[in-house]
């Protein structure tokens, strides 16, 4: 008696549904989904305007640097390339 397996309904099974659940619309959900987007949006602690304005002046001085470094990597490179090139030919 103790080895037996207890009868479980077939409803009660892991992963079975039931015919009354029924999937919501899909404008039921996009209605949902903007609400709850709201919501968040409402949490978000959003920067200052001075906030904003240095990490953009970081940012783009950030890029500036690195396209400087870029293009005088790319100058060395190019000159590297045709030294040899001359010294080959």
């Amino acid at each position: 008696m103790a080895n037996e397996e207890k009868k479980v309904p077939a409803s009660a099974k892991a992963g079975a549904v039931k015919k009354t659940d029924v999937r919501p619309g899909f404008f039921q959900r996009v209605k949902k989904w903007l609400r709850d987007m709201k919501s968040e949006l409402k949490k978000v602690v959003w920067p200052t305007s001075e906030q904003t304005v240095k990490n953009t002046s970081v940012a783009l001085t950030f890029m500036v640097v690195s396209a400087i470094l870029l293009w005088g990597f790319d100058t060395l490179a190019s000159a590297g390339i045709r030294a040899i090139l001359m010294l080959v030919s």
